[in-house]
């Protein structure tokens, strides 16, 4: 893992000293080693940390002088075994031969097509001397980050940022395009745009993009779009099938010589990511540190019955029923959301939504990295790959196909499993199956998320017709409640992935260590759209393929458990009520700022606050205001930083 830098001086000019000025701005992450390679008009960086076994050996930049290609990277590539045998790599080389060497290896082969044949977490540069082209590519989710700035004389890049704000002539400035995005989208993603960024003249390369820069051109093209045939199999083979890829990519993210980390809660994403992990580092005597959130010991729990705010009894049978496992439940006492938004906003380089786990997301690292463990493992694109199944959704698909005897079956099997009289499901099937019966039943009230836009901002950044392109309705919420063309959409578009990414690359660097998600592996997310949609929900169990791939994997309890779930997050506003006065005078001031209020929705602003100045109240952690006016605040403390 690195943080890579480098530019090319279109003008032929030789680089002096702003490549230097580019690795000063990474010297606040640690390093294993600090590698640069000059020649002329081009420059490369790698500010390294160390994670994989060959990456102990890896020295980046690394120039080929033979076939005049210089690479530097911020890699790990999964599929090493693919690559060989395709590239015909002598096998007394492959043990020690870096991922670095095998990307530069798959560009000599495959050229500007190269990305296409890569499996893992990437972001890289090479510079083609023979042929006068820097050329570069992220993965096809963007898990790592790739920021660029260019005019007529010199192109730039980086993995963050900050270095780029400090190269001559730069000017720090808010990219409002960005920002009516970012506030216009009240779901959880930042916005819609994949190219650029909140400063204006830093752009990023896309998700599943390759960019080539020479003297005359920078261009950026779109080299992967996932797509995957129908598979075919007898029933009780799609089990075994699944078992065997998803291994295949666990295994591949243990390849560490540090120690081995996963985020763990009571549910199935997790549980299953640790359990096939556990099972390999069995066979090596090792153990696999498990690190868990739970609320603070005064917080009482005021959830609803089949909700859980504290996970720890069910993560204990995980961790007893799965061995080998140091578990470690984190409270974070003293840790709120509040009191960690600048810290937060300097490590993002931008405004977030996640406020609710902000404290305890970074806090995990923390604790990793205390425990030497050099990859993290999660599983946060589960829901739309391996636990994929929502039973109602299928259940209404039964409806509209008027499957009657099948959905009556299901439906009466589904009630046995999450309790209750039979076919008390069936209005929200209807409902889900047929939308305008959900709103006549609610005679017209709105579902609308309130957004953040000052309305007139909206209006002259026209955000609101760009977003329709991108299937963001007005409430900037997604247009249709199609799960399935919801999927669809996440899987097709790049917008969806980089909040998520640009948080684990940048903690990753502040701390020394690689999330990885075996759950986003290529390969996983292609066989999984493979399956069949019956394969998911069937019997009356939801996200029925990963309940039985983990059968003995998981205990019975976790696995077929369709009755409660967890709920992390769910005591921020506990947490914050010692800083309440200071939350309140905070956007009091915002309330009352006019720069602030050309963005924001200052009346939505003020009615809210009328709620919050009565108090802090726990069991309001989901209420619109109080959501509302903490995501506000972060984006006034984020406008502030450009004043």
């Amino acid at each position: 893992m690195s943080a890579i830098a480098g530019i090319y001086h279109l003008n032929q000019e030789t680089v002096t000293q702003q490549g230097h000025l580019l690795m000063q701005g990474l010297e606040k992450y640690p390093a294993n080693d600090i590698r640069t390679w000059t020649s002329g008009h081009m420059f490369l960086g790698c500010h390294a940390q160390w994670i994989t076994p060959e990456a102990v050996h890896e020295r980046l930049p690394y120039h080929d002088s033979e076939s005049g290609l210089v690479i530097t990277a911020d890699a790990i590539i999964d599929n090493r075994d693919e690559l060989f045998q395709l590239l015909q790599v002598e096998p007394s080389l492959r043990n020690s031969m870096s991922d670095s060497e095998l990307i530069m290896r798959s560009y000599q082969k495959w050229e500007r097509d190269a990305p296409n044949y890569l499996v893992g977490d990437f972001a890289f540069m090479i510079w083609d001397e023979r042929n006068q082209r820097l050329f570069g590519a992220r993965d096809f989710s963007g898990s790592r980050t790739l920021y660029y700035f260019h005019d007529r004389d010199r192109f730039a890049f980086c993995t963050i940022i900050e270095p780029l704000l400090s190269l001559p002539h730069m000017e720090k400035k808010m990219n409002e395009q960005w920002l009516a995005e970012y506030l216009a989208i009240s779901a959880p993603v930042d916005g819609v745009d994949g190219f650029i960024t909140p400063y204006l003249h830093i752009e990023q390369v896309p998700p599943s993009h390759s960019l080539t820069a020479t003297r005359d051109q920078i261009s950026l093209q779109k080299y992967s779009t996932i797509t995957a045939e129908p598979l075919k199999l007898k029933s009780n083979e799609y089990v075994e099938a699944f078992q065997e890829v998803f291994q295949r990519s666990v295994d591949a993210r243990l390849r560490t010589y540090r120690g081995i980390g996963a985020h763990l809660s009571g549910g199935l994403d997790s549980g299953s990511v640790v359990s096939f992990a556990a099972k390999s580092l069995r066979k090596d005597n090792k153990r696999l540190h498990t690190f868990s959130y739970i609320p603070t010991s005064d917080f009482k729990d005021y959830t609803a019955n089949q909700l859980m705010a504290d996970e720890s009894p069910m993560i204990q049978l995980t961790v007893k029923h799965v061995g080998g496992i140091a578990d470690h439940y984190l409270d974070f006492q003293g840790k709120n959301s509040y009191s960690d938004i600048d810290s937060l906003l300097e490590t993002m380089e931008m405004p977030y939504k996640f406020f609710e786990n902000s404290f305890w997301m970074k806090g995990m690292f923390e604790k990793a990295q205390e425990e030497g463990v050099g990859v993290l493992l999660s599983g946060t694109r589960g829901n739309l790959s391996i636990s994929w199944g929502s039973a109602y959704d299928h259940y209404a698909k039964l409806m509209k196909k008027l499957k009657w005897v099948q959905l009556v079956r299901e439906l009466h099997q589904y009630s046995q499993n999450i309790g209750g009289q039979r076919l008390r499901s069936l209005p929200t099937v209807a409902r889900v199956a047929f939308p305008f019966l959900d709103r006549m039943m609610e005679k017209g009230t709105s579902h609308k998320f309130p957004v953040l836009i000052n309305p007139e901002f909206a209006s002259k950044s026209k955000v609101f017709a760009k977003l329709k392109d991108y299937g963001i309705d007005g409430s900037g919420w997604f247009a249709t409640s199609n799960i399935y063309e919801q999927r669809h959409r996440h899987f097709h578009d790049g917008f969806h992935w980089n909040a998520t990414n640009t948080l684990t690359t940048k903690l990753s660097l502040q701390h020394a260590l690689w999330q990885r998600d075996p759950t986003n592996d290529l390969r996983v997310i292609r066989f999984c759209l493979s399956v069949p949609e019956e394969q998911y929900v069937q019997n009356g169990l939801d996200r029925a393929l990963i309940r039985r791939s983990t059968e003995k994997l998981l205990p019975d309890a976790i696995r077929l458990n369709q009755r409660i779930r967890g709920v992390q997050g769910a005591d921020w506003v506990h947490r914050m009520t010692p800083h309440w006065g200071s939350f309140i005078a905070d956007l009091q001031q915002l309330s009352n700022d006019p720069d602030a209020l050309r963005y924001l929705d200052g009346a939505q602003i003020k009615a809210a606050l009328t709620k919050v100045m009565a108090g802090a109240r726990p069991e309001f952690a989901t209420d619109s205001d109080y959501r509302i006016l903490m995501r506000s605040l972060i984006v006034y403390r984020y406008m502030k930083k450009f004043a």
